[in-house]
């Protein structure tokens, strides 16, 4: 009987195959390795891409950075030091007189329905140098309280905002209503208040403290942006943990988290 001939693959064979393969007798791919074993790789790593699955938690869906969410840690607080790092290059802005800067910066803050930081005022005013901004800033500041106007300037969420003074709310609240949604009912504040002291914190921390349980509320906070998924602790079950973003900032009128009042101030007499 004639031997068989081996001098040509096997056409069905595949493409990354060659003598060498063929010489071990098991198809190989295109590293010389075994099919099997590339097939054994592949079923790895799609055990490894398996989801865990949806997680129950409020706000679990949010566990990603959001765009307005603070780096996170945010706790919120902003950094000052940050802003007045920029811009990086002066501007038209630079050349302008401080009085002629100080009526363009005072525009802006009128302007302005959210708190402006020093870097995004610097850049709406061509770039001037930041430490001009910022002594701008305290000389609008001195210049309202010396007016006897019921105007203020103050710092929130690490920007500037002109606000009313706080002995003229009830009328300025004839004026407008303050609108059904921005209400926070008392279950909701307690569950803020517990976050906002003891954040980074989880749900279930949240219920010890309270004593009931906090998944819709906590729900209706994320929603409200008041709240935010800061990450997940280093626990078993890998709970999410929950913090204060820059909404709850603006919409107490704290410039950080510093800013809330400490126990002694909270005793009653």
């Amino acid at each position: 009987m004639a031997a068989e001939d081996t001098s040509n693959p096997d056409p069905t064979a595949p493409s990354g195959e060659g003598d060498d393969g063929a010489s071990g007798g098991v198809p190989g791919g295109a590293n010389g390795e075994p099919a099997s074993t590339g097939k054994k790789r592949a079923r790895r790593g799609k055990r490894r891409k398996r989801d865990s699955g949806p997680d129950p938690e409020p706000g679990a869906e949010a566990s990603a950075p959001a765009e307005d969410a603070p780096a996170e840690g945010e706790a919120a607080d902003a950094s000052p030091a940050a802003e007045d790092a920029a811009p990086a290059k002066l501007g038209p802005g630079e050349e302008l007189s401080d009085e002629e800067l100080e009526r363009r910066l005072s525009a802006l803050l009128f302007a302005s329905p959210e708190p402006l930081g020093i870097g995004r005022l610097a850049n709406l005013l061509e770039n001037p140098a930041p430490q001009r901004v910022r002594a701008l800033l305290d000389a609008v500041s001195a210049r309202l309280e010396a007016s006897g106007l019921p105007v203020e300037l103050r710092e929130i969420a690490g920007g500037y905002q002109l606000l009313s003074t706080p002995d003229v709310y009830e009328t300025v609240g004839r004026l407008a209503k303050v609108r059904r949604e921005e209400k926070v009912s008392p279950a909701a504040l307690e569950t803020l208040a517990v976050v906002a002291y003891r954040q980074p914190v989880t749900k279930a921390e949240i219920e010890a403290i309270r004593g009931v349980q906090v998944g819709p509320i906590l729900r209706a906070l994320v929603d409200r942006r008041l709240v935010r998924v800061t990450g997940r602790a280093e626990v078993p079950g890998q709970p999410l943990l929950y913090g204060t973003t820059k909404r709850f900032l603006e919409t107490f009128g704290l410039a950080g988290l510093k800013q809330l009042p400490r126990d002694s101030e909270l005793v009653r007499d």
